[in-house]
């Protein structure tokens, strides 16, 4: 640690500490008699209104590889960053038709997970626990890139990074991340949603500033793109081809649309979006939200500019070649170079601070899916509320120590493009979740082989597909050509269309056997419901009947 700034360091030490005595005083905010209920422990109470679900969606989906990875994909490349902005932009009017009719129908039957759901709308066993196996491993690897935005900060700052020990290198890291376990071991939910406010307000005040203040030192707007451009249209010698373009090339065009396209599907059947959306109080705080949230949208397009600043930046670019040509460092030394060591120090504190909190409500999501889905369902069905949260809790550790391990002994470039896959996995369980929302006509055995075709098409595409420039790898890109239309394409959304097909088909073929569809325990004022937070169990409903 002999190049460490002292300066820097200690904010983001003194900041760090500041979020652990939240998290752990969290325990007492909105604290009931029944803390060892999931609707206490893995979802807040169910009690959250417009104000702190504002923060801990934010939060949640804004992470700190958010601004680590979009920053770094501009810097790279260009104006395909971008995507981001878009499917951002996408993603809200999308969920503002279909989460609160998942809201609901979760409220009236005790819901916890999106498997629960599907559980009791398609009354399968196996359809349940494919939603519930696709959301444990879409989310793993999200959590480890959440280690990995930390780690570019962290090699940054020179934290342990002269040491020849690789225990002594990652200590730091390790023990943020052990922190984190132990105070949402013992504050669930509520810790991440009392951290988002700090968070949030760290981020803020780092982009306004950014924004304002970086583009002055370094000659305004316009050097800023000149110098950019003349980068991005340099020969990549591994590929042989420009590193990018200040605007979208017309053979990138269905790669942009359908990334963002599929991103914004795919964005809120993440388990952790969902259990930030089953932690509100009532089904209009949702519409709200989906109304304000589009402010961050802006704050993203603000963050995706940082990259054009890290390559006019004098020194960033020859720092990120020094470190292997890690893009994701560019953001890292952009302010490094540019800020004075005390706000570097705050910058910094807020890539960091934003990995704890969506790292905390995705080990707390995966961990109610293994217990309520898999636990529950194939081990203990008459697990008591105490031990359904006591095997969530622990099952958080297992998740978190499993993310932890998989960053310190994998390479940050694996992990990151393995997260390419997370996309493509997740977004499989759309048709089930949100078509289930509007009917039961899909077939469930229909559901499950177009789910299982889709997942291993996808996982197949995307492994045979090597990283730019680096033939022999796997994993390296999200996009492949289709040859019907003869067009680079995001494998999701290839991989959904199979999904979608094959459940169509097979659900004429098995309805025409009359193969039996299973018992739907829900009903249509279900799904309108709008009843008072409770953890008491399933709520008795009275409200208007809804057509199938």
């Amino acid at each position: 640690m002999s190049h460490v700034n002292a300066v820097s360091f200690s904010i983001v030490a003194v900041l760090f500490v500041v979020v652990a005595v939240v998290g752990f005083a969290a325990a007492r905010w909105r604290r009931t008699e029944d803390v060892l209920h999931l609707d206490e422990w893995g979802l807040g109470g169910r009690g959250f209104g417009t104000f702190v679900s504002w923060f801990l969606l934010g939060g949640d989906v804004y992470t700190a590889y958010t601004f680590i990875a979009v920053p770094a994909l501009v810097y790279a490349t260009g104006a395909s960053g971008m995507f981001a902005l878009s499917y951002t932009i996408m993603v809200y009017p999308i969920v503002f038709v279909f989460a609160p009719r998942l809201w609901s129908v979760a409220r009236v039957h005790g819901y916890v997970t999106p498997a629960d759901f599907v559980r009791g709308r398609y009354g399968s066993r196996g359809l349940a626990l494919a939603v519930a196996f696709t959301g444990i491993l879409a989310t793993m690897p999200y959590i480890a890139l959440q280690l990995v935005g930390m780690k570019a900060v962290l090699t940054v700052l020179g934290v342990g990074g002269s040491s020849s020990n690789a225990f002594v290198k990652d200590l730091p890291l390790i023990i943020a991340f052990v922190i984190l376990a132990a105070y949402t071991f013992v504050s669930g939910l509520r810790a991440p949603a009392l951290i988002a406010f700090i968070k949030d307000t760290l981020v803020y005040v780092m982009i306004i500033v950014a924004v304002i203040y970086i583009p002055i030192r370094l000659g305004g707007w316009g050097h800023i793109f000149h110098v950019a451009n003349a980068h991005l249209v340099k020969t990549n010698p591994k590929t042989g081809k420009p590193n990018g373009s200040l605007i979208l090339g017309s053979t990138a065009e269905w790669a942009y649309a359908t990334l963002a396209i599929g991103s914004a599907l795919a964005l809120f059947m993440y388990p952790h979006t969902i259990t930030a959306i089953f932690a509100t109080n009532r089904r209009n705080v949702i519409r709200r939200n989906m109304a304000l949230l589009p402010i961050y949208s802006l704050m993203l397009g603000l963050v995706a500019l940082l990259g054009y600043m890290a390559l006019a930046a004098p020194g960033v670019p020859a720092a990120v070649k020094s470190h292997g040509a890690n893009a994701q460092l560019a953001v890292p030394f952009l302010f490094q170079r540019m800020f004075p060591s005390w706000f570097a120090g705050v910058a910094f504190s807020a890539i960091v601070i934003g990995a704890l909190v969506p790292a905390a409500i995705m080990s707390i999501a995966a961990a109610n899916l293994f217990t309520r889905n898999i636990y529950m369902e194939y081990f203990k069905p008459d697990a008591s509320d105490r031990e359904q949260t006591r095997v969530s809790q622990t099952a958080s550790l297992v998740v978190k120590a499993g993310a932890l391990f998989f960053v310190l002994e994998l390479s940050s470039t694996f992990a990151i493009n393995l997260q390419l896959l997370g996309g493509i996995w997740i977004v499989q369980t759309f048709p089930a979740i949100v078509a289930g929302l509007y009917t039961r006509w899909f077939h469930r055995w229909a559901l499950v082989i177009g789910w299982a075709a889709a997942e291993v098409f996808g996982t197949i595409a995307a492994y045979r597909n090597p990283a730019p420039g680096t033939p022999g790898t796997h994993f390296g890109t999200s996009t492949a050509m289709v040859p019907v239309i003869n067009h680079t394409v995001y494998i999701a959304v290839t991989a959904l269309v199979i999904n979608l097909v094959l459940a169509v088909v097979l659900t004429f073929v098995f309805r025409a056997f009359r193969l039996p569809g299973g018992t739907d325990e829900t009903q249509p004022a279900h799904y309108l419901a709008d009843p008072e937070p409770s953890t008491a169990g399933p709520i008795p409903v009275v409200a208007a009947a809804e057509p199938r």
